[in-house]
């Protein structure tokens, strides 16, 4: 039996925002975690592509990360980054460790 270490194990009531939208080129569905882990970054999770990531505010100004992240292309990361600046807080990342 292989053993693991267990690097953390928390349970929390998130809060948890869906929103969709829909741009000339394509419909988006987003599901939002808010959290105090993850450096309290939200947990950004595309519906359509099963993709997620935890991105802040500052972090949707890197276009060429959201295109890796949620497969899109230029165009659409920066509409998406316009769309999610919207709902986002601006919030210092948290110390975890």
């Amino acid at each position: 039996m292989r053993m693991f270490e267990r690097l953390y194990d928390t349970a929390e009531q998130a809060n948890i925002q869906f929103v969709g939208y829909a741009s000339e080129r394509a419909r988006y569905d987003f599901g939002i975690v808010y959290t105090t882990a993850f450096f309290g970054k939200p947990l950004i999770i595309c519906m359509q592509t099963n993709r997620s990531s935890l991105l802040d505010y500052d972090d949707l100004d890197n276009l060429l990360y959201l295109q890796r992240a949620f497969h899109l292309d230029a165009r659409e990361a920066d509409e998406v980054s316009v769309f999610l600046k919207q709902l986002i807080p601006t919030m210092p990342v948290k110390e975890q460790y």
